[in-house]
């Protein structure tokens, strides 16, 4: 469906079917007789925001994916067992590949498409652009909201419960705040390094640590094969929408790509951080539960005894602030290009355009703070967003983007059939994590309460 019905979509009144500020033809998303200072502004906002290449797309890749999702794999896999864990964590893994390469297809084909709620445009029309353009803001301040959580975990943690967690949870916002402030997605891969070092070291050293432990206590770990005794449906699906959570990296492409100057060689990159990742995750998941056994918590971290934890918390820091806050300002990039479309106040180099962008990214922390504070459990934090969101934005919508995007011809046709094929289970998956992961979560949350198992909303209690 690929027709000149769309493409007149974006010509008429979204975001992304602006044309360049100062060009002779007026339409929505353009201002006209605009000043030479404001012509000069436009000409900067263009190029410092054309600056990615697949490299750089795969640090900024790696930024937004790989952190929380490897700290709750552990525990999906006690509850899963090893062969599901690692069939799930490998099989998942490669689906979301092939989806982002479906979604940076559908980015090259639409080059007008500059977020995931332009591309639903494309299929649902008007209604497709708010209800995705909705969903996509309620994901990514839902991720910024479970760093803030797991920031106020690892302060925390490493304080020994030095001081009531709703001040963590504050200082927590506030760095994550700071961090997003900078709206350019290169400026975000110069910390994507640190970020990466980060990230595996603390990984890195729970496995050494659980792995010594174990050594130590001379007794073999309780792990297990297959799924754990007296299995629950909700507790299944806790650790499949968790597995689900930590291959969430398409909802930020369109974004990203939007930024390269060859958006082509996307195929590089997501190649590479879905390799990656499908690595960090199966050999974190596998290892510590091999070490830790049916004990295993989550985030893990918490698994490597108290010294150590405080350890690897330490030195997860950058990580669990710095992914946080790229989700910020991925947001705060769609909303605030979907506000100012018609202005260069857009392009956040001018005073208006750095205090709205700055007013803007605020409001977003404050949300986001406000959910980790509500929703003070880390495990069906991340259930809820999967389910809800990432079962969308990783699966059911790229196959939707395949059958009505594209594909050419009909779908049982002999170049189709075995894509077409895919594309339906890879639909059927993500509307599967959609009502099963949804309604496990919605148990787990009040039963958890009912028995008393985790703390109340919005208290100075610390986290057991």
């Amino acid at each position: 469906m690929a027709d000149t019905k769309n493409e007149k979509m974006f010509d008429s009144d979204t975001p992304s079917g602006q044309q360049e500020l100062g060009s002779s033809t007026e339409v929505v998303g353009q201002v006209s007789d605009i000043s030479a200072f404001e012509a000069q502004k436009v000409a900067m906002g263009n190029a410092h925001f054309n600056r990615l290449g697949w490299k750089r797309l795969t640090v900024v890749l790696i930024v937004e994916a790989i952190a929380l999702g490897s700290l709750s794999m552990p525990a999906a896999f006690a509850t899963l067992g090893m062969v599901a864990g690692v069939i799930l964590g490998v099989g998942l893994g490669l689906l979301a590949i092939y989806t982002s390469y479906v979604v940076g297809q559908v980015k090259l084909k639409y080059p007008e498409v500059q977020h995931y709620a332009d591309a639903g445009r494309l299929i649902m029309g008007k209604f497709g652009y708010e209800l995705i353009g909705g969903m996509f803001v309620l994901q990514l301040v839902f991720l910024v909201g479970s760093h803030c959580l797991t920031g106020t975990i690892a302060f925390l943690n490493i304080t020994n419960n030095g001081a009531c967690s709703l001040v963590f949870g504050v200082v927590s916002a506030i760095i994550l705040l700071l961090l997003a402030i900078p709206p350019s997605f290169a400026e975000v891969a110069i910390l994507g390094y640190i970020d990466f070092v980060s990230i595996m070291a603390a990984i890195f050293i729970t496995i050494i640590a659980t792995g010594i432990q174990r050594t130590d206590a001379g007794v073999p770990s309780d792990w297990s094969a297959w799924p754990k005794e007296n299995l629950t449906f909700t507790e299944a699906f806790i650790a499949i929408t968790n597995i689900v959570f930590a291959y969430s990296f398409a909802i930020c492409q369109f974004s990203f790509m939007d930024e390269m100057h060859t958006p082509k060689h996307f195929v590089k990159s997501i190649w590479t951080l879905g390799l990656i990742e499908i690595v960090i995750y199966t050999l974190t998941g596998a290892l510590i539960y091999c070490f830790v056994g049916q004990g295993v918590k989550s985030p893990s971290l918490l698994s490597a005894g108290d010294l150590v934890s405080k350890v690897a918390f330490g030195i997860a820091l950058p990580v669990i602030f710095i992914s946080g806050s790229i989700n910020g300002t991925v947001v705060g990039r769609y909303i605030h290009g979907r506000v100012y479309r018609d202005s260069v106040t857009r392009f956040i180099n001018t005073t208006k355009g750095w205090v709205t962008w700055i007013a803007l990214i605020t409001l977003i922390t404050l949300v986001a703070w406000i959910i980790a504070e509500a929703i003070p459990f880390f495990s069906d934090l991340l259930a809820i967003s999967s389910a809800l969101f990432v079962s969308g934005f990783t699966f059911y919508f790229p196959a939707i983007f395949w059958f009505m995007l594209i594909k050419q011809g009909k779908w049982y046709a002999k170049e189709n059939i075995l894509k077409s094929l895919l594309n339906g289970v890879v639909f059927i998956i993500g509307a599967v994590v959609l009502v099963g992961g949804t309604y496990a979560s919605i148990v787990d949350i009040i039963d958890g309460y009912n028995k008393g198992k985790v703390r109340g909303a919005f208290t100075c209690a610390p986290f057991e």
